[in-house]
């Protein structure tokens, strides 16, 4: 399946939105409300309209300071490029950035807010920046209990979470087809796992596992609509974890705050992209 993606600058107060250029440029604002479903992937939906595979996106932009773009696509599934969202950050460096005149707004957590189920486990925290622990643990001899932690600035996202790659057993990629995602998977963009071993190594860093779960997480939690001040903790949560984080700050308004930097600060100032385009 081939698509073509451009980036877009976008107004102030705009946000994200997809807009699916096969189909007379209709929209899908990348916010909770358009959570169509989540497994292997992210997706929206707005009036039977699909953006699939979304958080690899989304994860650049929130973790390159970038508040509103249009994204625009002619297909339904976002290009998984390598894997990371490594390619998506190149395009914006590419591009540049433009500061807008409007200031930042950000979610402020007020009050910390857990979620459980089984062994999973997401909470956040009030906090004075963006920072994100994620633990894992797989069965997986090359895998088993990875963490990572992180302050979320641009620097540390481009440095130490994008280029980590999605990765999946022979058995993931028959699933995953099957439900009609990652359709144009191959090893050039996925870590694959057989029973002990990758076979398409070398890995990008030790611990690249758990580091991209974190960008997954960075990407789910972009739905939000403005970047976090708080402290994100997951423990093997997952995309299902993510978005149902994201509905339940959404929905409850006591946990947080809508507040601006001091406009001194080098963060202070909405961010858009100039334009860029690839072709997968």
């Amino acid at each position: 399946m081939k698509v073509a993606l451009r980036l877009l600058p976008a107004p102030p107060g705009s946000g994200v939105v997809f807009r699916r250029t096969d189909l007379d440029g209709f929209e899908v604002e990348a916010t909770g409300r358009n959570v169509a479903r989540v497994s292997y992937a992210t997706s929206l939906m707005k009036k039977g309209v699909l953006i699939s595979t979304t958080e690899h996106l989304l994860a650049a932009l929130m973790g390159m300071g970038i508040d509103n773009a249009i994204v625009e696509l002619d297909n339904l599934e976002l290009p998984i490029l390598d894997g990371s969202a490594q390619p998506f950050v190149e395009m914006i460096q590419r591009a540049g950035i433009r500061k807008q005149r409007r200031a930042r707004t950000y979610m402020r957590i007020r009050r910390s807010v857990e979620l459980r189920e089984g062994s999973k486990f997401m909470a956040v925290h009030p906090a004075e920046s963006y920072s994100v622990s994620y633990s894992i643990n797989f069965p997986h001899p090359l895998i088993g209990a990875e963490k990572y932690t992180a302050e979320l600035t641009p620097e540390v996202f481009r440095r130490e979470i994008a280029p980590a790659r999605t990765f999946g057993s022979l058995a993931d990629e028959r699933a995953m087809r099957n439900m009609g995602l990652i359709r144009g998977v191959s090893t050039e963009n996925c870590i694959v796992l057989d029973q002990d071993s990758v076979t398409n190594g070398p890995l990008r860093y030790r611990d690249e596992f758990v580091r991209h779960k974190m960008l997954d997480l960075i990407g789910d939690l972009a739905l939000l609509g403005r970047r976090i001040l708080g402290r994100v903790v997951a423990d093997r949560a997952g995309h299902a974890m993510h978005t149902a984080m994201v509905a339940l700050l959404l929905r409850d308004r006591s946990l947080w705050e809508e507040a601006t930097m001091d406009e001194d600060s080098s963060q202070a100032r909405a961010e858009t992209p100039v334009a860029a385009s690839t072709v997968a």
